[in-house]
């Protein structure tokens, strides 16, 4: 069974006990987070919201807070001296998928 999940304005393709990258989110380690459910498919029977599928759960916990990759921004004008480099770390939250139900 998977479940297709929208969070921070992004979708996720989730099955139980798997463990998502999202956007950061303002809840605790631990706290028990509800996620918006586009469609589930369950053995090849296939439901598909308009746009959430009504009754569908998807229920996550926190597992961690942290900060991704840096991505370096260079801009610079050729012939001007002017250079600018900038620094960008994306925050994120990890959750675990606990249960998804229809």
């Amino acid at each position: 069974m998977f479940a297709i999940v929208e969070c921070g304005g992004k979708q996720y393709k989730v099955s139980e006990n798997d463990v998502i990258s999202v956007e950061k989110l303002n809840n605790a380690e631990g706290d028990k987070v509800s996620l918006n459910v586009l469609l589930v498919s369950d053995n090849g029977n296939v439901v598909a919201g308009n746009p959430f599928v009504s009754g569908a759960k998807c229920e996550a916990e926190v597992v961690a807070h942290g900060k991704g990759d840096k991505i370096v921004v260079f801009k610079y004008k050729p012939k001007k001296n002017e250079r600018k480099k900038q620094g960008h770390r994306q925050p994120f939250t990890q959750l675990r998928i606990l249960s998804i139900t229809k």
